[in-house]
């Protein structure tokens, strides 16, 4: 187990929503708090089918663990993983392989709060937390040494979180030194927020986030997939986030009431 202790930046601040929070309200989860629930609703007007979005998203890491732990992947490292809702990432890779070995990391400490739902893998395996900022991918990487043996085939997972790092805090190159600091045969898994096919209501939620201090950056399909430069996409490359594999997890009620407004792929590092 890896938990990065607490200091004064771990005070909860209630009064503004905070991702995560919004995260767990759309997946009708009880680790929010009013300002995360109005936002929400403000959201919602938007496009009723957000909480469908989040249950996308959680069902695109549910299946792509599933493909890389069939294909003898046995580390994960996850992050930004928010609040725990089961299943979570180790619990699909360690029903498969129980020896599998997962880090999860995130920078909240409301995740911090509840991460014992997390810690509660097989004997076989690991499933850890690491206290960090993927801002800070030296110390994310340091974290993860503790519990993942690096000179192994890591799966660095980065599901609907980079579309909160903007371009001038260089969210391509903070993937790149994230890969670049795992083995060959490593892989990526990311989902990311796109406004291509939702454009009105794209940027009035980006207008209405920004307002509350939320940064939103919804990037294109080029933009997505430069994430995976040097990469090797695993078929069927870059593809609405629902539409990857969906032979390998069941539908989400709800998600062919249109296109959903993100993207979803897989690279190996060669």
């Amino acid at each position: 187990m890896t938990v990065r202790p607490t200091d004064k930046s771990d005070e909860i601040d209630t009064t503004r929503p905070h991702p995560a929070r919004m995260y767990d309200w759309y997946l009708g989860g009880g680790a929010n708090y009013p300002v995360d629930a109005e936002m929400g609703r403000q959201m919602l007007a938007l496009d009723p089918r957000v909480p469908v979005m989040a249950r996308v998203n959680r069902a695109f890491m549910h299946r792509a663990t599933r493909w890389l732990t069939e294909h003898g992947v046995r580390q994960f490292l996850d992050i930004g993983t928010g609040i725990p809702t089961e299943p979570n990432l180790h619990q699909v890779a360690q029903g498969i392989a129980p020896e599998a070995r997962v880090v999860y990391c995130d920078n909240d400490p409301v995740v911090l709060a509840h991460s014992a739902a997390l810690l509660r893998g097989t004997p076989e395996g690991a499933t850890a937390y690491l206290r960090a900022d993927v801002r800070e991918p030296d110390a994310v990487i340091e974290g993860a040494r503790e519990v993942l043996d690096l000179t192994r085939p890591v799966a660095l997972s980065l599901v609907a979180l980079l579309h909160f790092v903007p371009d001038e805090d260089g969210a391509h190159e903070l993937v790149d030194g994230l890969l670049s600091q795992l083995p060959s045969g490593s892989y990526l898994m990311m989902t990311h927020a796109t406004a291509d096919f939702t454009p009105e209501e794209s940027t009035a939620a980006v207008e209405q986030l920004t307002a509350a201090g939320i940064t939103l950056t919804l990037r294109s399909r080029t933009g997505f997939a430069r994430f995976f430069d040097g990469l090797d996409l695993v078929e069927p490359g870059v593809a609405v986030v629902d539409r990857w594999h969906p032979e390998l997890g069941d539908v989400v009620p709800g998600q062919e009431d249109g296109t959903i407004p993100g993207y979803g792929a897989v690279g190996r590092k060669p």
